[in-house]
């Protein structure tokens, strides 16, 4: 008999909104066994309204308040079925990591914030399962990013004393881990910009696609060099870490007011081109930079799919190796959501989960709340 309380569930909606994923993982197990996991597209209604909410707008609590249930309802529908689908109980489950949805990250200025939503109230109720959310804030609090956080989950992972690593996962914004042999050496971890979201975001716009299958549309058309060159004059790409972003600051309205100043036309594909070569050139200046010449890259997120976008990448990394995740033993698609379960884990053992040298946070600190599953124990 499965041993109650054994396995977590991991939750995750990225910057892209291209849906959300679940895991069903063991820990106890090493490396982490994946027993579970799918998918579920985010529906039409609920995405415009999380896509609203990113950028001030009129009644925008009402709308907040209404998109929050709704994600969380279907959360739990897709935990509800994946237990079914993996003949597991709630009982079996120790806790569910929920990320939420991000929809405001502004980790500067006088009152940075992150928001992510979710409710994890009607999760918890639904499912009956403890829910650990709201991972981010507590490091803000500290004086930090509250990003990345799968930087910690990357090192407990895939830290080895015989090669020098890089993670790079690849959502909607992509980021960078940093795992040297060396123990002794601080883990480096960093947002490197767009990952997915402006490809995406323009496919999505022109060709009603939630994303560039293998990049066939981007391979299409011809990478405008003075567009990529506007582009790659963002304030952001030029920030030393510890640094993070999103939505707020590359966005379609960014890429419209690039192609405006241009003063020239340029073919829908060519812009579809230019923006995957934007990502691809800025992961790999990003990976350059920090002068490791024989780390080994590993791709996870979405945009391991996108073939024509590893292409570019190998090119700009030179000699540096480039594969996925997949030959670590962790699929590519789910290695965020699997580190959102370790983040549960984390929280409910009172240990940290972010790294003060990614984050710049002023120390360790314990991630998330907890919402406790069940019914109550009354007292008689």
């Amino acid at each position: 008999m499965v041993p109650a309380n054994r396995y977590y569930i991991g939750l995750m909606s990225g910057t892209s909104l291209d849906g959300l994923d679940a895991v069903i993982v063991d820990f106890d197990e090493q490396p982490v066994r994946l027993l579970a996991s799918a998918s579920r597209p985010i529906p039409e209604a609920l995405k415009r309204s999380l896509l609203t909410l990113t950028q001030p707008g009129d009644n925008e609590i009402e709308q907040l308040g209404r998109a929050d249930i709704q994600l969380s309802r279907l959360q739990a529908q897709l935990v509800n079925d994946l237990l079914a689908q993996s003949n597991l109980t709630p009982a079996q489950i120790t806790a569910i990591g929920s990320h939420g949805q991000t929809i405001r990250h502004r980790p500067s200025g006088d009152t940075p914030f992150s928001l992510q939503i979710g409710d994890p109230n009607t999760l918890a109720e639904l499912t009956g399962i403890t829910v650990a959310a709201d991972f981010r804030r507590r490091d803000l609090a500290a004086g930090g990013q509250g990003a990345p956080l799968v930087p910690a989950f990357h090192a407990d992972l895939f830290r080895i004393g015989s090669a020098n690593r890089v993670i790079l996962n690849i959502g909607g914004m992509a980021n960078i881990t940093l795992l040297l042999k060396n123990s002794n050496a601080p883990i480096i971890g960093f947002d490197t910009g767009p990952g997915n979201i402006l490809i995406d975001s323009w496919i999505y716009r022109h060709q009603q696609q939630g994303f560039d299958l293998s990049g066939a549309w981007g391979r299409s058309g011809r990478i405008d060099a003075q567009l990529l060159n506007r582009l790659l004059e963002h304030e952001f790409f030029e920030q030393a870490p510890p640094k993070s972003t999103g939505r707020e600051q590359f966005n379609l309205s960014w890429i419209d007011q690039q192609l405006s100043a241009l003063g020239h036309p340029i073919a829908h594909a060519d812009v579809q081109a230019t923006l995957t070569e934007l990502t691809a050139r800025s992961i790999a200046e990003a990976i350059l930079n920090q002068n490791i010449d024989d780390a080994e890259v590993y791709v996870c997120g979405g945009g391991a799919h996108n073939d024509y976008l590893l292409e570019r990448l190998e090119r700009h990394l030179g000699k540096l190796s480039l594969t996925t995740t997949d030959t670590l033993g962790l699929p590519a698609d789910w290695v965020e959501a699997c580190a959102f379960a370790w983040l549960a884990k984390r929280c409910l053992s009172q240990l940290s989960g972010n790294l003060p040298s990614v984050t710049g946070a002023r120390g360790e600190r314990i991630l998330g709340g907890i919402y406790l599953g069940g019914s109550p124990k009354l007292n008689r």
